[in-house]
């Protein structure tokens, strides 16, 4: 029979006291979902690595920082990190293009780099948009966070959240639609 797992505030209560296995456990549970969020947000591995890594010295150095009346400490976590992804964004003044292997489809070689196009063409999109839609974007569709919890990291109300939302989606539509219309085109649909 296993053992059940600590739950984050455990883990930060014992890595506070000074306990360095409660914080590789914390740090090996959320690092990826924050560094997804600053990759995401940034389009950068770099910055993505950095942020990361900010954050989670940000606990070490503050642990008393987290309140969980306040929310998760997912969602404190992704808190710091916008902040930090907006600053290295305004202080860079560009994104780098987010680069990775695709999954290959079975579909064959032609597929494959229609699938890699529209999937680059989607990250374009969502990197081009202004950073409020693009964290609701992020938080909300691609980290499938709630309203209340993406609320809760951009410290604004589930209202403003759904409405951002509304408004990136329809300006992702807008963006991508134009590809779609020249696809129908060329091939006489």
């Amino acid at each position: 029979m296993t053992e059940p797992q600590p739950s984050d505030d455990d883990l930060l209560w014992r890595m506070a006291a000074g306990d360095d296995g409660a914080f590789t456990t914390l740090y090996r549970r959320r690092q990826g979902a924050v560094y997804r969020f600053a990759l995401h947000m940034s389009g950068s591995p770099v910055i993505a690595e950095d942020v990361t890594q900010e954050v989670f010295l940000e606990l070490v150095r503050h642990p008393g920082g987290y309140r969980a009346a306040r929310g998760s400490l997912p969602s404190y976590l992704y808190g710091i990190a916008r902040n930090l992804v907006l600053r290295a964004l305004a202080l860079v003044r560009y994104t780098v293009p987010v680069s990775g292997e695709e999954r290959q489809s079975e579909g064959g070689p032609l597929d494959d780099l229609t699938r890699r196009e529209m999937v680059e063409e989607v990250r374009q999109a969502v990197l081009n948009l202004p950073p409020r839609y693009r964290e609701v974007v992020v938080l909300c569709d691609l980290e499938e966070m709630d309203y209340a919890g993406a609320a809760a990291v951009l410290g604004c109300a589930v209202g403003t959240v759904r409405s951002r939302l509304h408004r990136a989606r329809a300006l992702l539509a807008g963006k991508l639609r134009p590809r779609r219309g020249a696809e129908h085109e060329l091939s006489g649909v």
